[in-house]
């Protein structure tokens, strides 16, 4: 398999879920600006999205989108137990999980950054993001993870930055593979 990733990016999810599973990848560095791999390839060439990440699998098909990759990469290691069985309940639950963090969490932020959104514009999203954040925290108490007590690839989704998470954020930062994935993608340096 082959992780194509931006440091930083979403790709940091699938990164986690592979160190997680135990499961070999070569890892190509792209520059999400100029479109380009580390090796100086055309980007669009593997993904005419132009996004980040995307999964290349050993028969030569791609995988694109966060969600879809991390359960891939779960359900070739069960073992390991990042998802639940597909079929199950608690698959569902996981996949909700996923949903809402992709479409209410990592794609609000975008506007943040963008230098021609206006400050009400901005303001709206910022909005948004924090009452998220106070729903999952909420669902947090009383929970080492997401899912409950076992760590899921949701949980290495959602592994963000926000005040009022900071115990789940270092319960998940402290897990030797998401360092090991953060060390990687030049995120944190070695202690």
């Amino acid at each position: 398999m082959k992780l194509y990733y931006s440091p930083g990016a979403c790709s940091l999810s699938p990164h986690i879920a592979l160190a997680e599973a135990g499961l070999a990848a070569d890892y190509v560095k792209v520059s999400l600006r100029d479109k380009k791999t580390e090796a100086g390839d055309d980007y669009l060439k593997v993904n005419p999205k132009g996004q980040v990440p995307v999964l290349g699998l050993d028969g030569g098909d791609t995988l694109t989108e966060g969600p879809a990759i991390v359960q891939y990469i779960a359900d070739k290691a069960p073992d390991k137990k990042l998802a639940p069985a597909n079929g199950t309940i608690e698959r569902y639950r996981l996949q909700e999980w996923l949903n809402l963090i992709t479409s209410e969490l990592h794609k609000s932020f975008s506007p943040l950054f963008s230098p021609t959104m206006s400050d009400d514009t901005k303001n709206f999203y910022r909005e948004k993001i924090s009452k998220t954040f106070g729903f999952v925290e909420g669902k947090l108490a009383g929970k080492d993870y997401l899912m409950g007590s076992q760590f899921t690839v949701a949980d290495g989704y959602l592994f963000t930055q926000w005040p009022n998470l900071k115990a789940y954020m270092d319960r998940v930062g402290a897990r030797p593979k998401v360092k090991e994935a953060m060390l990687a993608e030049g995120l944190i340096k070695a202690a």
